[in-house]
């Protein structure tokens, strides 16, 4: 999936994903992608309730050998 920045979260624990993607979004621009690379399995639930929580999109996840590839779209300034 394209992307603009990635994150790596790899080995942070709940909540430091949210904590970390939330500093993050504040520094993209409205459209731009985000990659957050996790190896914190909750990111699966997490992630998705975030985005609808703060209005940003969701566009999917991949996971491969316990680590999970996160994309989030921002939706507003």
């Amino acid at each position: 999936m394209e992307k603009n920045y990635t994150l790596d979260c790899y080995g942070l624990l709940c909540p430091m994903p949210v904590i970390k993607i939330a500093q993050m979004i504040k520094k993209i621009k409205k459209g731009e992608v985000l990659e957050l690379i996790s190896t914190d399995e909750g990111v699966k639930e997490d992630i998705p309730a975030w985005c609808r929580a703060t209005g940003n999109e969701f566009l999917g996840i991949e996971e491969e050998k316990g680590i999970f590839k996160v994309y989030i779209k921002k939706m507003k300034d």
